[in-house]
């Protein structure tokens, strides 16, 4: 039995978003490359989570307590895009907002943030991503997308709250944390973050 029409211009849809996803998370790769980014950790070795914060591993390995923070930014694209492109496919608004996360991923690696971060944050050594952990990031935010599109959003909402909560605990720092400190340093949050 053939296809229907409908059907055969869905799948091309998915076909060509998903293509285009691909393509954009290779210009990742080779942009971080071209910036110099190490590969994967200067260890030598991948951890599929490194559990250390300020440890010379963080930010080199597939997984990190930043993880969740990369899950939320989908959560956050997905309701962006649903909000603002509510008539634009599923495909095109996950292209979208990779092409946002994969902008941030290129500019959190530069020297002038990477600066900032060392200047302003906890990530007294931040040294940048890995190409491995930075494309990762954007793999989290895929899955954060994708999960906020098919489950209810107060779920979505509440995953998002648990996830701060618990890095906030446990690491002393956060999604809403890192902006806050990146773009608005607070001395008594150092301070309370530089304690653990």
């Amino acid at each position: 039995m053939s296809a229907s029409p409908g059907e055969t211009t869905v799948h091309r849809s998915t076909v060509f978003w998903s293509v285009a996803l691909a393509a954009l998370i290779l210009a990742q790769i080779v942009t971080l490359y071209l910036m110099g980014r190490v590969p994967i950790c200067e260890c030598g070795y991948v951890k599929l989570f490194e559990a250390g914060v300020n440890t010379p591993g963080n930010s080199q390995h597939i997984a990190d307590w930043y993880t969740p923070s990369h899950i939320i930014h989908g959560f956050i694209f997905y309701g962006l895009a649903w909000a603002v492109l509510r008539r634009a496919s599923f495909g095109a608004r996950l292209t979208l907002a990779a092409v946002i996360e994969i902008g941030w991923e290129i500019l959190e690696n530069s020297p002038i943030i990477i600066d900032r971060y060392r200047n302003a944050t906890m990530a007294v050594g931040y040294s940048g991503d890995s190409i491995l952990n930075s494309t990762m990031d954007t793999v989290w935010m895929v899955i954060g997308f994708v999960f906020a599109s098919r489950v209810p959003v107060w779920i979505t909402i509440l995953v998002a709250v648990a996830f701060e909560l618990l890095t906030g605990y446990l690491i002393r720092d956060n999604l809403t944390l890192n902006v806050l400190m990146l773009v608005w340093p607070v001395e008594a949050i150092r301070n309370w973050q530089a304690a653990l």
